[in-house]
């Protein structure tokens, strides 16, 4: 095995020294994957990332005939695992499970950014996008957006509310700039743990993804006040969209599978056919459906037009939701 990575690093060194950036070693391609393959998630576990993530990874593993473990790395919205992915060896052992938090949100909200999100990655290809929903415990005086957009003005600087991704943060700095509220934002490794403190009453309200808001929803604790999206949720019909209360506001988030940058050309081609072979399964379909995400199935070529796409609308987010960035 370790002959094997030895030829494959020998052969992309000898094709640079060519100039043949785009060409790779086809008989070491052929026999990819040969040993384990580790999926890196930006946040904790139990959030719609690493959810995403492990369905994704157990379906690969089943096409790839080979282990794929799946390695959270929660902290700094999703920086920490987005660096550990960029100075991993770009030989199509290493991915990440990304977001739009990572590859497109993250330039705006901070000032330094230890990654550029298009330049130290390969793409492979998109899975599919959600939305939040505000959530609020069950004794909270507002039991629709009206309500709580009233109760917030009547008591200004007194909600705070948790976030744990950009989605999260920009849904709600969004909801109090554009409906002029006035919040305490709490920040957290991943939603989970804010939707935590939020049935223990350390903070108000949250906004959580599609997948973890409806559990809540189901399990009776907290209750879904409005999605982010312009449309209702396939998995919470019942929650209508914020912007029935507030004009003009809209998030979502998307989920993708990256490499570190210089992922040989036929590994990227391999990883790519078959991540779009696993979603085409209607049982894996199935189940990232059960988890609250919207199939949005895009390959490697198309998804890096989308980032490059969502920098820019992820920047005037940032802008409308009144962000300094940090």
């Amino acid at each position: 095995m370790a002959r094997t990575d030895s030829m494959a690093r020998l052969c992309r060194r000898l094709l640079l020294a060519l100039g043949v950036a785009s060409a790779t070693c086809g008989a070491w391609a052929q026999g990819y994957p040969n040993k384990p393959v580790r999926f890196v998630v930006p946040f904790s576990a139990g959030s719609a990332t690493d959810n995403v993530g492990r369905i994704v990874a157990q379906a690969m593993s089943d096409a790839w005939g080979q282990p794929i473990t799946v390695e959270n790395k929660a902290g700094a919205n999703g920086i920490l695992g987005a660096e550990a992915v960029k100075a991993a060896p770009a030989d199509g052992y290493t991915f990440l499970v990304t977001t739009s938090t990572t590859q497109a949100a993250n330039v705006h909200l901070y000032r330094k950014l230890s990654y550029d999100p298009i330049k130290d990655f390969t793409p492979i290809g998109k899975i599919g996008e959600t939305g939040f929903i505000l959530m609020v415990t069950q004794d909270f005086p507002a039991k629709d957006m009206k309500e709580f957009v009233a109760y917030a003005k009547a008591h200004p600087g007194r909600l705070a509310y948790g976030h744990g991704s950009s989605g999260s943060l920009v849904s709600a700095a969004m909801l109090t700039e554009l409906a002029g509220l006035q919040t305490v934002g709490v920040p957290y490794k991943s939603i989970p743990p804010a939707l935590t403190d939020l049935l223990g009453g350390q903070i108000q309200f949250a906004f959580a993804d599609v997948g973890n808001a409806v559990s809540q929803m189901n399990g009776g604790r907290l209750r879904g006040l409005g999605v982010t999206t312009r449309k209702r949720a396939g998995k919470a019909p019942g929650v209508p969209p914020i912007s029935d209360t507030v004009k003009d506001y809209n998030v979502n988030a998307w989920f993708g599978l990256m490499a570190p940058a210089n992922l040989p050309v036929d590994v990227q081609r391999k990883a790519t056919a078959t991540l779009l072979a696993v979603l085409a399964k209607p049982e894996v379909r199935e189940k990232i459906q059960g988890a609250g995400i919207d199939l949005d199935v895009e390959d490697s070529a198309t998804l890096a037009k989308t980032i490059e796409a969502e920098v820019k609308k992820w920047g005037v987010w940032v802008k409308t939701a009144g962000i300094v960035p940090e």
